[in-house]
């Protein structure tokens, strides 16, 4: 990396990230303290593993000028269906659900990383089509051809929670690509319409977490059980929370997958509004600093790029506080940096490090 570059690093997004990290490491290891396994530290060692990893994907990511992602987003693109057409054969079988490739020594999600990789090929479409996006109608087929397959092999898998975010992903960019807002609401109304062709084709137990979500006394002991115990976490906690190390909703397994998908549960049953406050306090500063650094951007596909980061983290957030909360659907999306989970830190990681890579190149070297 060029030294002149690091004079345009910024510092504040990482250090911010890190403490996200840091935060994260110790709830998982409150949260894991209650599980029956031989060594309850595995779980934040494997965690801090992934964290030095995915510091080494940041730090690649920034070291590559970002210009390289348009040239290579076909190629990114291609690769993307080609794992998440593979892991639907060689998949990991988890719950009914195949979203892991087992390499090992890891298990790798791909749909984690066609986050990344639909936003830069996104961003490259959106300014190939620049001069065609205000009608939107020309442009309209190559958008939805772009964008349907990923979902599609993501919701087969079945991961309904990660094709949602696509979709928030698409429309998101549209919007800042240009797209007049009635075409996009108009679209909206389009995709709603499509509603029931989906509901029957959604699995029973993901009927049933839409159901339980908008009724939580239909199903309090199978289905709406994690909601439950996870609303009875967090309202316990009060003001301060309980204490570092003191829930007992995790501890005593009440709480179920309280290390991922759960994770805040954990800090508000331990942490209580306080702690939430202070996590909700960083992740409005990351996110401030990557739509700072998209504005000072030199072109639109930087832009683009850091917008695309700044909402994936933002509705990942959001949907993961909310289900918790009984405001939102149970879906599975994980907490960024904090749930326990080796494709999703490494991803969100890499995708610091492309923003990064954009601010460092807002100006032109100069010979």
């Amino acid at each position: 990396m060029d030294k002149r570059l690091l004079k345009n690093f910024d510092y504040q997004l990482l250090i911010i990230a890190l403490i996200l990290c840091f935060y994260g490491l110790v709830v998982i290891s409150s949260a894991t303290q209650g599980l029956h396994v031989s060594d309850t530290f595995a779980y934040v060692r494997r965690q801090a593993i992934w964290v030095a990893v995915g510091m080494g994907g940041l730090l690649l990511a920034a070291s590559i000028d970002y210009i390289n992602y348009y040239r290579w987003s076909w190629y990114l693109y291609s690769c993307n269906i080609i794992f998440l057409v593979l892991v639907l054969f060689v998949g990991r079988d988890a719950g009914g659900s195949f979203r892991w490739i087992n390499l090992g020594f890891f298990d790798f999600q791909p749909s984690e990383l066609a986050k990344l990789i639909v936003i830069i090929s996104l961003a490259r479409l959106l300014v190939d089509l620049q001069n065609r996006l205000p009608s939107l109608i020309r442009s309209l087929p190559l958008l939805l051809l772009f964008i349907i397959p990923p979902i599609l092999l993501i919701f087969m898998q079945p991961d309904l929670g990660t094709a949602l975010v696509f979709i928030v992903l698409y429309f998101a960019m549209l919007f800042m690509a240009g797209v007049p807002l009635v075409n996009l609401i108009l679209m909206a109304c389009a995709g709603l319409a499509t509603i029931p062709l989906f509901w029957s084709r959604l699995l029973d137990y993901q009927k049933m977490r839409l159901l339980v979500f908008l009724n939580p006394e239909l199903d309090p002991l199978s289905y709406g059980y994690q909601l439950s115990q996870s609303m009875i976490a967090i309202g316990s906690g009060g003001v301060g929370g309980k204490g570092l190390f003191e829930g007992t909703q995790a501890h005593l397994q009440f709480l179920p997958e309280q290390h991922t998908d759960f994770i805040f549960s954990v800090l508000g049953e331990e942490l209580g509004f306080l702690g939430a406050v202070l996590l909700l306090s960083l992740y409005f500063l990351l996110i401030y600093r990557i739509l700072k650094i998209g504005s000072f951007s030199k072109d639109r596909f930087g832009a683009l790029l850091c917008l695309g980061v700044a909402a994936l983290i933002a509705f990942q957030v959001m949907v993961n506080i909310g289900m918790s909360l009984g405001i939102m659907p149970v879906t599975g999306l994980p907490l960024p940096f904090m749930s326990y989970g080796g494709s999703a830190m490494i991803v969100n990681m890499a995708s610091l490090g492309v923003v990064l890579s954009v601010g460092m190149r807002r100006f032109k070297i100069q010979f």
